[in-house]
Formats: C-alpha cells, structure tokens, sequence
C-alpha cells in the first residue's frame, strides 16, 4: 500500500470478508489473531485482483517496509528529508542498514538509494506539474544541495531537464507503486 486511498481500499476488503483488523497502515495490517487458510487464500486472491499482494514473509514484510518509509519520507513529510536515510531506516526498522540494505537489494534487484532517488524524482515530477514552486523551491524542499544536482539528476532518472519536462504538459508521472 502506497497511499491512503489504497488503505481505505485494504479496510474495505478485510471488512468485505468478515474481517476485523486492529489497525491498517501503509503496508502493514495487523489483525487480532491469525488467518485460516481459506480467509487467507481469499484475502489474498481479491488483494490480487486490485492490484495488491499479500506479503506474510519476514524478508518481505522488511522490504516493504523499507519502501513504505521512503513513500512517507518523501511524499508525505514536508521539509523531513535533512536526516541520513540510513540511519533512519535502521533506527526506525530496528535493524542493521547493512543487512536492511543487502536484502533490499537482492530481493529488489536495485539499491535502496536507487528507489529513494525514484521517489524524490517523482515527488519532482508532481511539484512540477503542480507549477506552484519554483526549481529552487523544489531543490530546496526536497534537500538537493543546489539546483544543478537536482536538474542532473532528473535528467539521468528520466531523460529530461525539468524544464523541458515542465514544458511537454503530457502526464510522465508514474504512481508510487511503479516506481
């Protein structure tokens, strides 16, 4: 889950079942106790159909979680990105960032850092479209040391100036769960 419409999408669909949960968060759902089988295989297959995965490994639940904390470092904390990502991932996972970002890497095929950028790139991308900021604003909010590093790396994550990308007005922008 990327979003909060896609939890209120993920309450809806425990609901529809018959199930109660205790609390449903970006890409964690706790329940009061465990699923049966059947209430498993039924969750899961409606998760499925609207685009969601049922995750109930250890290795996989971490790695969500990682994603889920970049989502919300990103796009959801105004002006929070000024902290080490791998001191905050570790500290707030609880684990050690060099396991954290080891499996991230072999279960993702890419770096943690590589999706962070993915993300700060989109948040760019929305900013842009929004034309309420400047790039300056832009590079400020979202922590790039000039506007220089922000526009080059924009333009080596998409092949695009944010200028240009500003100008064409088509929609480039990819949702969260495809980054």
């Amino acid at each position: 889950m990327v979003c909060n419409r896609c939890i209120m999408v993920v309450k809806a669909e425990l609901e529809k079942l018959g199930i109660k949960p205790l609390s449903v968060e970006l890409g964690e759902v706790i329940l009061p106790q465990a699923l049966d089988a059947k209430q498993k295989e039924e969750l899961s297959d409606d998760l499925q159909s609207l685009g969601f995965s049922l995750i109930d490994d250890r290795r996989g639940r971490l790695i969500e979680q990682v994603k889920n904390l970049i989502i919300e470092l990103v796009h959801y904390n105004d002006n929070d990105l000024k902290i080490n990502l791998s001191d905050y991932i570790g500290e707030k996972l609880h684990h050690d960032y060099n396991y954290i970002s080891n499996l991230f890497s072999e279960i993702e095929g890419s770096t943690i850092e590589k999706y962070f950028i993915a993300q700060k790139i989109e948040k760019v991308k929305e900013l842009l479209v929004y034309d309420e900021l400047t790039l300056n604003e832009i590079a400020f909010k979202l922590n790039y040391s000039s506007v220089a590093h922000l526009s080059a790396q924009f333009k080596k994550v998409t092949g695009l100036t944010p200028s240009h990308f500003k100008q064409i007005k088509t929609n480039k922008r990819k949702s969260l769960d495809e980054v």
